[in-house]
């Protein structure tokens, strides 16, 4: 998430009232998740194990909860509960606006597109030209859709991320303040549901097409003319690459790569990076030529052992 200007760092902190290390004057361009920050982003941590990992990450300013050395060329913002004083940055520049409109009055809608009825449109939300939004379709606000998109009855985009920390009283949710972005051409079907990034984007790349029910979590970017078929799960984090084939039920482990035109077979659960241009099936997933030689094998342990225990007599 950008901010809507640069921010000194002094004012960040007095916004979530903590102290900071380095100049008053340092500028805060945003902020994200580790795995997408850039320079001028601030990113959290809050527990010993990932520190350097944030410290070494992209972002030049960490929200920590402990005073440590700061890198050359960043900051800190120190906090004694850095997950909450995220949520209260999120809450800060993208508080939500309750809305009692169908279709708010700051969406833009392009020419020739259809939005049939009983839809929500929220804040912000941009549609381009020639769309069909069937009936019963809720668009949450800052979503952003392309040009000649079809999108089928009951689908939700822009939920949010299904991401908590374990408190002693209960979960505690990071708050969503990201968009879903829809490329041109792109086919969603009905009952789908795609969560908006925690503060980044939730991409689906032009020309992909899914089918019903499926679900998308939070900041996973999907590539372009991919094919995604009924009931498949993608967690959040995870960077699905061009002209990639998910066939149904498959379903996929959070923050991994699956490569260019790979094709996942029915019902298999990634668990790994996967590389592109190649069959797979299974779970543990594995190449499906050997997953199916294995499958062959163990049908065949019975007949091993009546061989072997008439070698014995």
């Amino acid at each position: 998430m950008k901010f809507p200007k640069v921010y000194p760092l002094k004012e960040i902190a007095q916004i979530i009232n903590c102290n900071f290390v380095g100049d008053a004057d340092f500028p805060v361009h945003g902020m994200n998740e580790i795995h997408v920050v850039e320079p001028g982003d601030i990113v959290f941590v809050d527990h010993p194990k990932y520190y350097d990992k944030a410290l070494q990450s992209a972002a030049t300013i960490v929200l920590i909860n402990k005073e440590v050395e700061c890198p050359e060329g960043k900051a800190l913002l120190i906090s004694d509960d850095p997950f909450r004083d995220f949520n209260k940055l999120t809450k800060h520049f993208r508080p939500f606006q309750a809305s009692n409109a169908a279709i708010s009055d700051s969406a833009k809608i392009g020419d020739g597109t259809v939005i049939q009825p009983n839809c929500f449109i929220g804040h912000n939300v941009q549609i381009g030209k020639n769309c069909l939004i069937h009936a019963n379709v809720t668009i949450y606000d800052n979503t952003i859709i392309g040009d000649n998109v079809m999108i089928h009855a009951g689908t939700i985009l822009g939920a949010d991320a299904f991401y908590y920390k374990k408190r002693p009283e209960g979960f505690d949710q990071l708050i969503s303040g990201g968009r879903v972005v829809i490329e041109d051409n792109v086919g969603i079907g009905a009952l789908c549901t795609i969560d908006k990034g925690v503060t980044g984007d939730t991409t689906i790349g032009a020309g992909t097409k899914i089918d019903n029910q499926v679900h998308v979590g939070h900041d996973t970017v999907i590539g372009k003319k991919c094919l995604i078929a009924s009931q498949t799960g993608i967690a959040g984090c995870v960077v699905i690459e061009d002209e990639v084939t998910l066939w149904g039920q498959v379903g996929t482990t959070s923050g991994i790569t699956i490569g260019t035109k790979a094709v996942v077979m029915g019902q298999t659960g990634v668990t790994k990076s996967i590389e592109g241009g190649k069959t797979y099936f299974g779970t543990p997933i594995e190449e499906s030529r050997e997953k199916l030689k294995q499958l062959a094998n163990v049908k065949r342990i019975p007949e091993i052992i009546e061989k072997l225990k008439q070698n014995d007599k």
